[in-house]
């Protein structure tokens, strides 16, 4: 368990066979409602904490990168346990290697991660209500109109 004070975010697949860890909070927590995302999540939506690839450690285990289509045509790397196949993160090709984004629901206190946004709100099932206080948008965004600053500073320190 962490503290309030803590920056750690640990998480585990289901079978606790893959361990991890991100080391300081995401660059920005997407909860996306695009049909891609439902049919890979099996849910409504997908909620993924985007944060630096070297922030996030492995500590337990390994992953087995799945190679996979994406509704960009530029594919993505899904990293999932050899054991019960739960994803834990994804790499897209827009942002390759340098950024994972983290399964929300992977984290051992996913409720310390809320969504910053909701993305291709559009094609979000009718029934799923959302909140006034989170921003959405009915497909993507500009980061520089919707990141915070500090999160801004650290991509530009990305290797993309």
């Amino acid at each position: 368990m962490s503290t309030p004070e803590s920056t750690n975010y640990d998480g585990a697949c289901t079978c606790g066979h893959v361990r991890y860890r991100m080391t300081t909070k995401p660059l920005f927590v997407h909860c996306c409602h695009c049909r891609w995302c439902q049919r890979e999540s099996g849910a409504s939506f997908a909620l993924n904490a985007m944060i630096e690839a070297d922030r996030v450690q492995l500590l337990q285990g390994a992953v087995e990168v799945v190679n996979t289509p994406s509704l960009s045509g530029k594919g993505q790397k899904i990293s999932r346990c050899p054991q019960c196949r739960i994803a834990v993160w994804s790499n897209y090709a827009g942002a390759g290697d340098a950024v994972r984004f983290v399964r929300v629901g992977t984290l051992d206190e996913p409720d310390r991660l809320p969504p910053d946004i909701h993305i291709f709100t559009a094609s979000k099932q009718p029934w799923v209500v959302l909140g006034p206080d989170t921003p959405a948008v009915e497909e993507y965004y500009e980061a520089s109109q919707m990141w915070p600053a500090d999160s801004l500073a650290r991509r530009a320190q990305m290797p993309l």
